[in-house]
């Protein structure tokens, strides 16, 4: 029996024991793990303050400066009456309601809820006022406002502005940013000044090398955007820029410089790249003799490869393209205005309209007169990559049994080819607005000479139109034109880039226009 009580004593000592060593290993686990969630909260501690940098600075004054990653940049300090989305389509920023009483005048209400980062109220007088000072001012802004005759307040929040002609999707127009009048009444409007704005963050402090951004207050949603500073520093040169990029004193860059990498090389960072607004187009003269026949165009189109152009001459560093809206613009989304690349077609399409390949070109014989397909190509001489890109389309088109004669023009030579229409084929670069308006491509003295009486009523239609979908619908129509009678031949965009920091927390959707989209969530 007292062997059994001893027995017993033991067993219960040891399971007492091991529930010590079981509840003490768990508690352990669970310190640890407390620790380690500790260490990486620390590590995962969330960052404030984002650095960028500026190269050649001029001014801060969006008016007044000419730099591009300065404009970039002021968009987060300056508001403009409309912005774009990150499809390119037009939203109210200042404005509230706009209209459009007739071919030339706008009514604009603008808000009533902004303020200026000194508290001031914002009004329609800073809208006169900053429209006059861009009218009376060397700035990139001028061709927004240049149209614009007379500008009357009507009230505190109400301005009338009266175009001297009327101007498609002048409403775009509105893009620029806004300063204060009353700010500026008794100062002078110099570089040196730094002005106040309506926008997220305002400059509050000005060094010898560098600027400081802190919250605007004023800005109605302040309190949700995460960034409490940033950091802009002034570089003397764009390699300065590139090379403290590298090495992690500056956040984001953007550029449309197309050789990037090799200034940064290719790790330590991400980066997006889209669409640039620099197109590059064949204009097709549908007036002159064989080019005014719908089928020669198509075989032309039909025998250019543009992944070869953008390989052999651009490395790669553009995008093919196949209408001026290519871009990511939301009226051409889902759509192809191009007939693709296809050389059988183009033979196909040549000998359906009775012609013959014969000694390597193509003939016809028409009222007992034989014709072969013999154009002129007009480039500008001065641009000796456009003139890469022009040899590489003779030797493609010659290659496929069309000749060319490849006219290498002086800029004034090139200019009058431009205004007096005198060519067959004319390769074209043109900086695209952000307004969709296609009247280069479609309307009066377009560069075609392309005259189609549907395509002449839906321009006209569609410079009154507000509905989207009706406005989609009109754009697709024109895009379907633009492929079935190829008065032009998209050939590509540039790229545009913007590189960042891995750290950056937030969506990032820039595109040529913005960097900024859903900023107010970004952070490190």
């Amino acid at each position: 029996m007292k062997s059994n009580y001893f027995k017993y004593i033991f067993i219960i000592f040891a399971i007492l024991i091991m529930i010590f060593a079981f509840v003490k290993i768990k508690t352990d686990e669970q310190k640890n793990k407390g620790t380690i969630q500790e260490e990486k909260e620390e590590v995962e501690q969330i960052v404030t303050e984002l650095k960028l940098g500026v190269a050649e600075f001029d001014s801060i004054n969006p008016i007044l400066s000419k730099n591009k990653n300065i404009q970039d940049i002021s968009k987060i300090i300056f508001e403009p009456l409309m912005i774009l989305t990150s499809d390119y389509k037009l939203e109210n920023c200042l404005v509230k309601e706009w209209a459009k009483q007739n071919e030339t005048t706008y009514i604009i209400k603008v808000r009533e809820d902004k303020r200026w980062s000194d508290g001031e109220k914002f009004s329609a007088d800073d809208v006169k006022f900053t429209i006059e000072k861009l009218k009376s001012s060397d700035t990139i802004y001028l061709s927004n406002v240049q149209n614009i005759s007379t500008v009357e307040v009507i009230d505190e929040s109400t301005i009338r502005i009266i175009l001297n002609q009327e101007i498609p999707f002048f409403e775009y127009n509105l893009t620029f940013p806004i300063l204060s009048s009353n700010y500026y009444s008794d100062k002078q409007f110099i570089p040196d000044i730094v002005p106040i704005g309506t926008g997220m963050y305002k400059v509050s402090e000005v060094k010898e090398s560098s600027l400081i951004l802190s919250k605007n207050e004023y800005y109605p949603e302040s309190e949700n955007l995460k960034l409490d500073k940033i950091i802009i520093t002034i570089y003397s040169s764009i390699g300065e820029l590139y090379n403290s990029f590298k090495i992690g004193n500056v956040d984001l860059i953007s550029t449309q410089n197309s050789n990037l990498k090799e200034y940064i090389g290719t790790i330590g960072y991400l980066s997006k790249e889209m669409k640039g607004r620099e197109h590059d187009f064949l204009a097709f003269n549908t007036q002159s003799n064989l080019l005014s026949k719908e089928n020669v165009r198509k075989a032309i189109c039909y025998s250019i490869d543009k992944s070869n152009i953008v390989s052999s001459i651009y490395s790669d560093n553009y995008y093919v393209s196949s209408f001026p809206l290519d871009y990511g613009n939301w009226l051409y989304k889902g759509q192809d205005g191009s007939l693709g690349y296809n050389v059988e077609q183009a033979k196909q399409i040549l000998i359906d309209d009775g012609w013959n390949y014969k000694n390597k070109y193509w003939q016809k014989t028409e009222n007992y007169k034989t014709q072969s397909i013999v154009l002129n190509l007009v480039v500008k001489s001065t641009d000796t990559t456009r003139v890469a890109v022009a040899e590489n389309i003779k030797v493609q088109l010659e290659n496929q049994g069309i000749r060319i004669n490849l006219i290498k023009a002086s800029n004034a030579q090139y200019e009058n080819y431009l205004k007096n229409k005198n060519y067959d084929i004319i390769l074209c670069s043109i900086n695209l607005s952000i307004s969709p308006d296609l009247s280069t491509f479609f309307g009066d003295s377009n560069l075609a000479n392309f005259v189609n009486d549907e395509v002449t009523n839906i321009m006209n239609e569609i410079k009154n139109l507000n509905d989207a979908e009706k406005l989609k619908d009109k754009y697709k129509r024109l895009t379907e034109i633009y492929k079935t009678q190829v008065p032009y031949l998209s050939l590509y965009n540039n790229k545009y880039i913007v590189a960042y920091n891995p750290d950056l927390v937030g969506v990032l959707n820039p595109n040529w226009y913005y960097q900024f989209y859903n900023f107010k969530d970004w952070h490190k």
